[in-house]
Parts: C-alpha cells; sequence; structure tokens
C-alpha cells in the first residue's frame, strides 16, 4: 500500500467507529436525554466576600446558554424548572505572578475556585457535580503609574466566560 492509502485509512477508520457507536453530534443537548424543557441558573452563591462576583459568572452561564443552546427555555423560577444550574463561588484569590527588573511585580494571577450542581427537578435526582471547579487566569500591570487601571476586572470577566464555556459544554455533550 501507498503512504496515501494507508493515510486514508487510517483516518477512516475513527469515523467508521463514531458512526458505528452512535455518537451524538456535539452542541445539540441530546445527551441529557428528552423530557426537559426548561432550565433555571439561580444566582451563584459567593461566601468568598468578592464583590460581584457571583453576578458575572451567573451572567455569563446564562449567555452561554442563550448562545449555544436551542433545546431549554432559560426560566427564572427555579420551581417552574425541569433542570436547575446552581453554582457556588468557593474562592477567589489573586496575587503576584512575575515581577519585572526592579522587583516589582508586572503580571498578577487570578485563581477562582467554584462548585457546580445540575439538578433534575422532575425525578429529585443530581445529574452533574463537581464541587472543585479551578479556573486561573492572569492580568498585567501597566509600567506607567498615570496610565494604572485596574486590569482584575477584565480578568475575572474572563474567566467567568472560560468557566461558562467549560460548564455549558460539559452539560450539553454529556462528558459527564
Amino acid at each position: 500500500m501507498k503512504r496515501r492509502e494507508l493515510l486514508a485509512s487510517a483516518l477512516a477508520a475513527p469515523a467508521a467507529l463514531v458512526s458505528a457507536c452512535k455518537y451524538k453530534r456535539v452542541d445539540t443537548g441530546e445527551s441529557i436525554g428528552s423530557g426537559y424543557e426548561t432550565i433555571a441558573v439561580p444566582t451563584f452563591l459567593n461566601p468568598s466576600l468578592r464583590f460581584r462576583v457571583e453576578q458575572r459568572f451567573t451572567d455569563a452561564v446564562t449567555k452561554e446558554l442563550l448562545r449555544r443552546n436551542r433545546r431549554f427555555r432559560i426560566v427564572t423560577d427555579q420551581e417552574q424548572a425541569d433542570l436547575v444550574l446552581s453554582g457556588e463561588i468557593k474562592d477567589v484569590r489573586s496575587g503576584g505572578a512575575l515581577l519585572d527588573d526592579t522587583g516589582r511585580t508586572r503580571v498578577f494571577q487570578v485563581v477562582i475556585v467554584t462548585g457546580v450542581t445540575l439538578r433534575d427537578r422532575k425525578k429529585s435526582r443530581v445529574i452533574f457535580d463537581n464541587q472543585r471547579m479551578v479556573f486561573r487566569g492572569e492580568y498585567e500591570l501597566a509600567g506607567d503609574p498615570q496610565s494604572f487601571f485596574n486590569e482584575e476586572d477584565p480578568a475575572l470577566d474572563r474567566l467567568a466566560r472560560e468557566f461558562a464555556s467549560s460548564v455549558i459544554s460539559t452539560i450539553l455533550n454529556g462528558a459527564f
């Protein structure tokens, strides 16, 4: 066999396995199962004492659900929802990660520890639970004190979007 034919058959084998195993298409939300129409995302808990971090993460999850989901209708009342996605901001820390040649901190690292639970209200059971999701991000301090702008808030927003993307992907694709 020639190299091209060998390569073509090697690439075709996983595709044949996928079709034979009845995998579901990514991003359809079909892996949760049928019978669910509504989902509620209550404001996350925030014992971390960081101001409004829970709102950023809750908003990011809701926006990601709206962006990627074509199956569930998002409702505000948990009692009217088939599924409830609740979360908690367990810890938020930031600290120096990189010093410049003068010894001043230039890059800070933000670490956020969260917990997420997806509950099936119809059957009173937990579908997904991960109480230790850790997300890290960095932000840089300006070298000029006159142009100082606190970059921690934009870094938290980026982490919230990464968190939301990860959680919603996991839930919609059934990777749990």
